[in-house]
Order: C-alpha cells, then structure tokens, then sequence
C-alpha cells in the first residue's frame, strides 16, 4: 500500500485486496480524456489512467492495456497538482531502477540542499522523450503529500521587520548565487554570517520556545530522498473533499524558505485549525510537476 493513499482521502483503504479492488473499479470506469497510452516496445506499452477525486487531486493507475482495451494496474500513485511556480532553478530528471518512475533533482539553493522530487507528468516527459524532443526543463511546479502535521501560530512581526526580512533574504540569495559560481568573498560573508546567526540562536534559545525563533525550515527526513520535514506560513487555505470517500482534506499552500508550493492533508491527520497566516509543520513526500521548455 501506498502511505501516502490516505493523503487524497482513502484512509479507510488498508487491506491490499480493497486497494486493489479499487484500482481495478478506477481503471476499468476510465473516460477516454483520463487515459494516456505510450507504446514501449512492440509489444509493451505503458497506461496512465488519471482518476480524479477533486479538482487537482486524485490517483495516477499505470498499467498495460491488452488486446480488448482493458487496464491490468501494476501500481499507482496519488497526486495533487501544485499551482506555484516553486522553482526555476536547474533540473535533470533520472529514472528510478524498478519502475517506469522518475525523479527530479533541483540545483535550489534557496533551501541549501539538492531537492529532489517524485516527477509527476511522467507520460509527458516520456512522449517527449521518445519524440526526440526536448525535456530541457523551464520551471516547477512542487506539491507535497503529508500523513501527519500540526499548524503553529505565526510569528509576531511589524510591518518594518518583514520588509526587513525581506531585505535579508534577497541579499543572502544573492551572496549563495555568488558563492555558486566561485565567489570567495561571498564565502567569506556567508560563513561569518553563520557564525553569528548560530550565536545569536544559541542566546534566545534559553529563554525562548525554538518555533517563535526558526520561522520555516525544510530540511530531509528520514531514509528517502524525496521527503522533507518542513515549516511553512500558509498563504491559501481550500478544503476539498474525496467524490468516492467523502473525506475532507486540506489543501495549504504554503512559503517555505521564499519558496512556494502546495501541501495536502487528510483532515483527520492534521492537529490544529488551519489559518491563513498560520503555520504548518509535518513531513511530507515532495512531488512535482516539470513545465518543458517549447
């Protein structure tokens, strides 16, 4: 089973042989605009059956199409589609070992690290692909799947210090561009800049709670590449429900480290009542969506 199922509503979904009485009911019920088919080999093809469950939201069923049209699903993933441009910044996308899956690994550093993703639009990087076109990507749009999170109160914070803050930030991805392309004097300021922010934590964390100081954060989580333990401001708040199940969940949009994209929760799974303004925290599985260069 997949963990992240429950995410776009099918928590009650936990026995192998009801998922896969689902997948098969998905993948038997397609309309022909939720189907795209790529011919592998001569004698291997490759099915995505997109089963919507709200706007934007729902399960991608891959499979092999036989002789009569029917779908034999071999896995599934669930989605949701980010509607941020999140990233522009160089990516490549590699192909995982056991399965006609990708990732996409992002050259970010507005998050100080390689950020990697689970490609979403695979059928159209490889069409592309296999026209011989180019999959030079232009930019991406991130969304993330959580099983568990809490929301946070914001902040406190004038008019005057987020301009600040602002200010701050812009100047120190500036100097993190600069130190890319072998600046030594942005080194240099980046690491004094380090030294003395790591002084000042250490001073306001004996007297203080450590999320009124770390605003977001987005680091990597456990043994998985594509997942990430982060602290967002949530700047768009929509609940959607599941057409089949029912189940609410919580679509966020989300300002993590001057970096957009959008998270989902099962309501059940987050702890909190989620604001405009408040702040999310929890792990997430990364995905996204890569918009092709013409």
């Amino acid at each position: 089973m997949h963990r992240f199922l429950r995410t776009v509503g099918f928590s009650e979904y936990q026995k192998k042989h009801n998922i896969d009485g689902l997948m098969k009911d998905l993948a038997d019920h397609y309309r022909p605009d939720q189907i795209r088919k790529i011919q592998l080999d001569e004698e291997t093809n490759l099915c995505e059956v997109r089963a919507e469950m709200a706007p934007g939201m729902g399960v991608n069923i891959y499979g092999e199409m036989d002789e009569t049209g029917d779908i034999r699903p071999e896995y599934y993933v669930p989605y949701i589609i980010g509607r941020s441009i999140s990233s522009k910044a160089d990516c490549s996308i590699q192909r995982h070992t056991n399965r006609e899956t990708y990732a996409g690994l992002l050259d970010e550093y507005r998050v100080g690290i390689s950020l990697i993703y689970y490609l979403e639009n695979v059928m159209e990087y490889r069409e592309r692909q296999m026209a011989k076109i180019s999959t030079d990507v232009d930019y991406v749009n991130l969304s993330g799947l959580s099983i568990k999170g809490k929301i946070l109160l914001p902040i406190k914070k004038t008019q005057k210090e987020r301009e600040m803050a602002k200010v701050a930030s812009k100047e120190r991805n500036n100097l993190l561009e600069a130190a890319k392309n072998g600046s030594e004097e942005a080194m240099e300021s980046l690491t004094i800049e380090d030294i003395d922010l790591y002084s000042q934590i250490s001073r306001r964390v004996l007297k203080e709670d450590i999320y009124s100081i770390i605003e977001s954060c987005f680091m990597p989580c456990g043994i998985e590449c594509d997942q990430y333990s982060i602290i967002g401001t949530i700047e768009e708040l929509e609940i959607v429900k599941n057409c089949i199940t029912g189940e609410e969940v919580c679509k966020m949009k989300l300002e993590c480290n001057d970096m957009f994209f959008d998270v989902a929760i099962n309501k059940h799974d987050l702890i909190g009542e989620p604001q405009v303004g408040r702040r999310f925290k929890g792990q997430i599985w990364m995905t996204g969506t890569a918009k092709f260069k013409a």
